[in-house]
């Protein structure tokens, strides 16, 4: 193998800098030319391809974000897109193509992979739902800024005497609502693999403001509701005037965690390592701190495991 390609698709996530790092000099150790993808798989079909060096992964490892940026490509799902994406890389002579990012970036690895190029996946999304891995990238950062977020938002609920909702990103998963609500110290963690009745949460409430609580924190999983909606249940049924906030985009930016970073690393070196012994259609994961790889499609039906004990401990200590 003498040129493998680099791209990000979907949702950017921080550390996927730090992979295509990884990626670029790691296969330049041993001796293969990397070309880079702007704006995944649409630059794909429109050609955006450029050669990378050493030099062209420079102080990256610590920012945010994609320098290859990032977009979803409704026209690569069609047949002919797909046509085009593959003419562009026969022209580059790519023969590996390495791809960060969630489901539908390896549905879409996968369909390049079947038309006869390599192809490796790495996780890259701060929602933790690919539920063959333990991780992906970006979720370790995500989960410490939503945290950052809850000890400023703390404070001013505190000053108030106020119940405050704090809505986080995720998808159909609550891991960045738990972890960071566990971490947080939240009251009540509200995600879709466990839906919490609002009259036990109103309880809750109340019973802390019994005790002389002034605040209580809610941390809500966008998959599990909406926090405007909490808002105006809790006023209609208990008269409690809680306050709302939602992270959105924040959660996706910022410098990525040391974990991130390291994990990032070693699967973009996996990755290359992956390709230069012949694998394709394969995605890397880490499993009890050990990297390991599996076909794509299998990863995709792998089913979340949901932890129950994680989330007992909200009811144990946030009493």
């Amino acid at each position: 193998m003498k040129r493998i390609g680099v791209l990000t698709s979907g949702g950017d996530a921080p550390g996927m800098n730090a992979a295509i790092r990884s990626i670029v000099r790691s296969a330049i150790y041993h001796g293969i030319e990397v070309m880079g993808v702007n704006r995944g798989f649409r630059g794909l079909i429109e050609g955006d391809l450029f050669m990378m060096d050493v030099s062209s992964v420079g102080d990256i490892i610590h920012k945010g974000g994609t320098m290859l940026k990032s977009s979803r490509s409704e026209e690569f799902k069609t047949i002919e897109g797909r046509k085009k994406a593959m003419e562009n890389l026969n022209n580059a002579s790519i023969e590996g193509l390495v791809v960060i990012g969630g489901d539908g970036s390896f549905q879409g690895a996968r369909e390049i992979s079947e038309l006869g190029i390599k192809t490796i996946g790495i996780p890259g999304t701060i929602d933790n739902d690919l539920a063959y891995t333990d991780f992906t990238i970006g979720f370790d950062t995500a989960v410490n800024t939503v945290l950052d977020s809850i000890s400023k938002i703390r404070d001013t609920s505190t000053s108030h005497e106020k119940a405050t909702i704090i809505e986080v990103m995720g998808r159909n998963c609550g891991d960045i609502a738990l972890h960071a609500g566990i971490s947080g110290g939240a009251e009540s963690i509200v995600i879709p693999e466990m839906p919490l009745k609002i009259e036990d949460m109103i309880k809750k409430l109340n019973q802390g403001y019994d005790r002389g609580k002034l605040h209580h924190i809610i941390l809500l999983a966008e998959g599990a509701g909406k926090a405007e909606d909490m808002r105006i249940e809790l006023a209609e049924k208990a008269g409690i005037d809680a306050r709302v906030s939602v992270l959105g985009f924040i959660q996706r930016g910022g410098d990525p965690t040391s974990f991130d970073r390291i994990l990032a690393s070693k699967m973009g070196v996996h990755a290359v390592e992956m390709l230069l012994e012949g694998y394709t259609n394969m995605v890397v994961g880490i499993k009890d701190s050990h990297l390991f790889h599996m076909d794509i499609t299998e990863s995709l039906k792998v089913k979340k495991r949901f932890d129950k004990d994680l989330y007992r401990l909200t009811e144990l200590l946030s009493i």
